[in-house]
């Protein structure tokens, strides 16, 4: 694994015990310049995740924690009328920061939820005709719970296909149990995280990522993968342009993880089982016959192969 990758994955682990395979998927999607929707049942750790990740690079870091009453302007800024100079001063929301945890997501209003919608897509936000750029880098780790959903908003399907990934963190195993609870116990659990890496650090990262080759077959591979989505016929929606080129830049940050500046076909799968799962719709018989997202998926990729032969 590359140096920097692994010497932010011990920051993160000192944190978040016996989540190792999480924490890289995690990593993947911030090289990969994407966002990441955590969901799962309370207390697994899904907002000691975001803060390992961000503690563990020195980059400003910002939480909002959705209510029903959260309001667009308490996330993306407001304009406040300054009578000394008797102008307006644009105020910007916590969205401008580097790395932006939105915890409980689906417990604010859909007009709530829409107000990332701009910035997760354009790394901006538009306040009273103001563009504000948000630093770079730039991301969103929105979490949610699969349980209580009384009273909750369920994501539109035009939110969740701006998350790169969908994670959900799960129970650690008993050993992991047990590190933890010697860890709590000791007082070291909660450790204050130093930094390990800097912004120039991740941009300079990012850019590797993005020079990683991906050849011609692997190329038609993805796009045979999408596009088997949109015909299968237990899938009433399919994946998008945006989940195809999100799988390939998934894909090049999984390849860069692994020390090679090339992708291989396991990468290209790997990657489309992390983008594509949370972004297809079942139609109602599916979902009828308990047909899960995941099972379709992994059934495509069985049915579709790469063709091992490029001729770049």
């Amino acid at each position: 694994m590359n140096e920097k990758v692994a010497a932010l994955k011990e920051s993160m682990e000192q944190r978040i015990v016996g989540k190792g395979e999480v924490i890289d998927k995690l990593i993947a999607a911030f090289l990969a310049e994407g966002h990441v929707l955590l969901e799962d049942v309370p207390g697994v750790g899904k907002t000691s995740l975001a803060k390992a990740l961000a503690d563990s690079v020195s980059l400003s870091f910002a939480r909002i924690q959705c209510t029903p009453d959260t309001m667009p302007s308490d996330i993306t800024g407001v304009s406040i009328f300054n009578s000394k100079d008797q102008s307006f001063q644009v105020m910007p929301g916590p969205v401008v920061s580097n790395i932006v945890l939105v915890d409980e997501l689906n417990r604010t209003s859909p007009k709530t939820q829409s107000a990332l919608l701009q910035v997760m897509e354009e790394q901006q936000v538009t306040i009273d005709g103001n563009d504000i750029p948000v630093p770079s880098p730039f991301m969103v780790i929105g979490t949610q719970n699969p349980v209580e959903m009384a009273g909750t908003y369920p994501l539109p399907e035009a939110q969740l296909d701006r998350f790169m990934i969908k994670l959900s963190v799960g129970y650690p195993n008993q050993d992991a149990s047990e590190d933890m609870v010697k860890r709590f116990l000791e007082g070291q659990l909660h450790d204050e995280t130093k930094p390990v890496l800097t912004g120039e650090d991740i941009n300079e990262m990012r850019k590797q990522v993005n020079a990683v080759s991906i050849k011609d077959n692997l190329r038609r591979y993805a796009v045979e993968i999408v596009e088997a989505t949109r015909t299968n016929p237990e899938i009433a929606c399919g994946a998008s342009p945006r989940a195809l080129l999100s799988l390939l830049r998934c894909a090049q940050a999984l390849a860069f993880m692994a020390d090679r500046d090339y992708c291989i076909p396991e990468d290209i799968a790997e990657a489309a089982t992390l983008t594509l799962t949370h972004r297809i719709i079942l139609t109602s018989e599916a979902r009828l016959s308990r047909t899960t997202k995941e099972y379709l998926v992994r059934k495509i990729l069985e049915q579709v192969r790469c063709n091992e032969s490029s001729n770049s």
